[in-house]
């Protein structure tokens, strides 16, 4: 290793990636600079003020802040000075043709190619598509070049395997660490900074870049598929007469299938599953392959968001003047995030067919009121009860713990009707029938509208 040290990190974007990987980097002795070009952000943070809802991120944000370990800025030049290892963790948006954009790479890699001035290891944390780290390495080319100065750096990825709900953990233990690299220095120092993580074994896997940027889709993929793949079984449950949770325990004891990510439901969202379906496809086309799978799982995804939707309309007809109760607006429990999240299906497509809407959930609230800003048709409640109150039907879209085991009784004395949808098929149907519910879950067949 030469004797470098390892301690001093910068990492560019203070998004969700960064902000958990600054944070737990900082929290094993690190001294890790985060650069954002939002001031108010770094205002923010540096006050200890996280923007977004992660369990325990308050915390080792705030911890490791006051300990000197954690910095914000908006200084690009003295954040490229302080870390020998600079991490992008810049957004990678879908563009209009579904391919990443890379806007914000290209941006982070000129900067760093404009202000080093020694040996810097550059690494993509950013989900990004095979072959960036070239386009990274030929950037940083070019703004030295364009200095007439030839300081030595490497290029590798590094990709996130976050859950979203569990990403401290997630990388505090993780299962895997995915280093792509192109020579022994690089590997090296990308050890060194995981081998805290690697006490009990040797999680990294090093490998070449290409592979190492692939895995990331192929990892997120396999996972949206398996989801694509019940929901399209839970359909044909619907039509054939089947129970698909009983499909679901009996197929799960197969150790082959087992029982991740095999659970039916309104469909997947978040920042991960439709971006990087729609990116891995891109790139697959350009490179001269269609990907027949890959826009199948897409395609049920999509159709499976509107199913909510359809049970409502076939269970009342016209929709125009009812008052639905949305329970769940995250697209999944401990998250704030509703990019791409069922509920947005759902509550735009009631709006459209005349219905208002009343929901409520834990965390997200407040980035619905800042998606849709003030509507009639949208009352944002304090409680779950409250978001029940005189509602025609009450849907269950996130599965979060609070809604598990509610008071049906002071439920059904709420409700102007008592019909529940319920997305994640958290109830028992038999037994909401036999309380006087009209029950309509994901492939349980047995009472569920006739599909439209």
């Amino acid at each position: 290793m030469n004797g470098w040290p390892l301690l001093r990190i910068t990492i560019f974007g203070t998004g969700y990636v960064g902000l958990v990987t600054g944070a737990c980097l900082a929290e094993t002795g690190n001294h890790v600079v985060c650069v954002d070009i939002d001031a108010d952000r770094v205002a923010q943070l540096s006050r200890g003020d996280v923007p977004i809802y992660e369990p325990g991120l308050d915390a080792l944000v705030t911890g490791n802040v006051n300990a000197g370990r954690l910095t914000f800025t908006t200084d690009a030049e003295a954040a490229v000075a302080h870390g020998r290892l600079q991490f992008i963790a810049v957004g990678t948006p879908s563009d209009e043709s579904g391919a990443a954009d890379l806007q914000y790479v290209r941006q982070v890699a000129d900067t760093i190619g404009r202000y080093m001035t020694e040996y810097r290891l550059v690494i993509t944390k950013s989900t990004v598509p095979v072959g960036t780290a070239d386009e990274v390495r030929a950037t940083i080319r070019a703004a030295l070049d364009a200095r007439d100065v030839s300081p030595e750096f490497d290029v590798a990825s590094n990709p996130e395997f976050l859950k979203e709900g569990a990403a401290i953990e997630d990388f505090m233990k993780p299962d895997r660490v995915v280093i792509g690299v192109d020579n022994e220095r690089a590997a090296d120092h990308l050890r060194a900074l995981y081998a805290p993580y690697n006490r009990s074994r040797d999680r990294c896997m090093v490998m070449d870049i290409r592979s190492a940027e692939l895995t990331k889709y192929a990892a997120n993929i396999m996972l949206a598929a398996k989801v694509s793949m019940m929901n399209e079984l839970a359909q044909i449950s619907d039509r054939v007469g089947a129970d698909i949770e009983r499909v679901r325990t009996a197929i799960g004891a197969d150790h082959r299938i087992g029982y991740h990510f095999i659970y039916p439901g309104c469909g997947f969202g978040g920042s991960c599953f439709p971006k990087d379906v729609r990116a891995l496809g891109s790139t697959s086309k350009q490179h001269g392959y269609e990907p027949a799978l890959l826009d199948a799982i897409e395609g049920v995804n999509m159709r499976q968001k509107r199913v909510l939707f359809e049970r409502l309309q076939a269970h009342f007809g016209d929709l125009a003047g009812r008052t639905i109760g949305v329970w769940g607006l995250a697209f999944k429990p401990n998250t704030d995030d509703m990019r791409e999240a069922p509920s947005r299906t759902l509550m735009e497509a009631l709006w459209e067919a005349g219905a208002s809407v009343r929901a409520f959930d834990p965390e997200a609230t407040g980035e619905a009121r800042r998606i849709y800003g003030d509507r009639a048709d949208l009352a944002l409640c304090d409680s779950a009860l409250d978001a029940a109150r005189d509602v025609d039907a009450l849907v269950v879209v996130t599965e979060w713990h609070i809604f598990r085991s509610p008071d049906f009784d002071e439920l059904k004395t709420l409700m102007a009707q008592p019909v529940i949808v319920d997305g994640r098929n958290i109830y028992e149907p038999d037994y909401l029938r036999r309380e006087g519910f009209t029950y309509y879950g994901i492939g349980r067949a047995a009472g569920n509208p006739a599909p439209v």
